[in-house]
């Protein structure tokens, strides 16, 4: 029997297993080019690192990052915040990043060069597939494994089969890489692609800028997917130059083998939110009647980016806020913040009547800096509205890009940009 072609993905675990060929169902273990973990996975991984009672397997390819409850918004989250502090010092660990000194984990990590394309990475988040816009593979595990991936500097998987989501046409002005995931979450829905690789291709991904990847990547999980992946093109080159000098470039064979074909023309996209309490219950805006909101997040690890914040600063450049709305603004990183700074949008922001937060996962997951209350609804430009997730549970969540989150802070009602020029 010949082997039939892999997949980015497939060729990417294949070659951490010191493997030919992988096909899907095969169970490996790989070794790790990057293990990730937060203050809130960090903490219970490392009682798990220390029941083995061995050093860890390199200082330099371990990355921590509190982001989730930092800066500290009580006792407990300063206790846990201090577990990772003093775990980092112990065992020297290069890539540790205080808070103030970077910010969100998932923009941070391709900002600075610690991920780049080929890598294998795992993370102990959820979103750790952030970093397949890169072209590598990158998936959350949980803390168990994150504990023993420190000591072995391995992790086992199971080859996922893949799907090709084929993008074609041309960006519209309006259109935004969360309106591209929304609405393919809206059509396969959030288990349609469970324990997949949703392997992205197509003419179509040239008009997607790092941001919009970013975005796309960040939000696989939301489709139930094990990782999503780019190819590496002339963009990503152009990203990683300065930041990544060295990294390898696996691309998919003609005759990889899909489970199926999903093909999505940006021509026809028109701008989306998702409605409570799922990420693919997504809505085209203007196809329902006026949805009152209480508050609008802009950030997080999917949408926290420069070019996020640019997009949102132009719809609200000159304008106010709604009375009735409150609008949290929150840069993904320290560089983030600071090139906004220089760029003018803080100004914007703080005229409009925004709250401007330091780097935070705060709200995204119902910590702080954000918090519902029964009754309120938010339209947020985080990745998931299940219910409570940003406070209580008789709370609503709307997910949408930053040009419909700025046009609705300022509409006070779910809104496009062209509602509020």
């Amino acid at each position: 029997m010949t082997n039939m072609g892999m997949t980015m993905t497939q060729k990417i675990l294949a070659k951490h297993a010191g493997m030919d060929f992988v096909k899907p169902g095969d169970l490996i273990t790989c070794n790790l080019d990057r293990v990730l973990a937060n203050d809130i996975t960090a903490p219970p991984a490392i009682v798990e690192f220390r029941k083995i009672g061995k050093p860890v397997f390199d200082k330099d390819k371990i990355v921590l990052v509190p982001d989730h409850f930092i800066p500290n918004k009580d006792i407990k989250s300063a206790g846990l915040a201090k577990i990772v502090r003093d775990f980092a010092r112990e065992h020297h660990i290069t890539h540790y990043y205080e808070a103030g000194r970077a910010g969100i984990e998932h923009v941070i990590l391709p900002e600075k060069g610690i991920v780049g394309p080929g890598m294998l990475i795992a993370g102990a988040d959820s979103h750790t597939c952030t970093y397949g816009a890169l072209g590598a593979f990158a998936s959350g595990v949980g803390s168990t494994d994150m504990g023993v991936a420190m000591v072995t500097g391995k992790c086992w998987f199971k080859v996922p089969d893949a799907i090709k989501v084929n993008i074609t046409g041309k960006k519209p002005d309006d259109i935004t890489g969360k309106d591209v995931m929304l609405t393919l979450i809206g059509m396969i829905g959030v288990d349609g692609a469970l324990y997949k690789s949703l392997e992205f291709t197509g003419d179509g991904i040239s008009e997607l800028d790092m941001t919009d990847r970013f975005t796309i990547a960040n939000m696989a999980i939301e489709a139930g997917a094990k990782n999503g992946i780019f190819p590496v093109d002339e963009q990503t080159k152009a990203y990683e130059k300065g930041r990544v000098e060295h990294y390898e470039i696996f691309t998919a064979d003609p005759d990889a083998s899909y489970c199926r074909t999903v093909d999505i023309n940006l021509s026809e996209l028109k701008p989306v939110v998702a409605f409570p309490h799922l990420p693919g219950n997504t809505k085209v805006v203007g196809t329902f009647g006026d949805i009152k909101i209480d508050q609008v997040v802009i950030g997080s690890c999917t949408n926290g980016r420069l070019e996020d914040l640019k997009i949102a600063a132009s719809i609200m450049k000159g304008r106010r806020i709604h009375p009735d709305v409150r609008c949290i603004v929150i840069p993904g990183s320290q560089q983030v913040y600071k090139e906004a700074m220089k760029a003018g949008y803080i100004d914007t922001f703080i005229d409009a009547g925004c709250v401007v937060s330091t780097p935070t996962c705060g709200p995204c997951l119902g910590g702080y800096m954000g918090i519902l209350a029964a009754g309120e609804r938010c339209v947020s430009t985080t990745n998931r509205n299940f219910r409570g997730r940003m406070g209580h549970v008789d709370s609503e969540v709307y997910l949408a890009g930053p040009q419909v989150a700025a046009a609705t802070a300022i509409a006070g009602k779910i809104a496009a940009p062209k509602e509020v020029h």
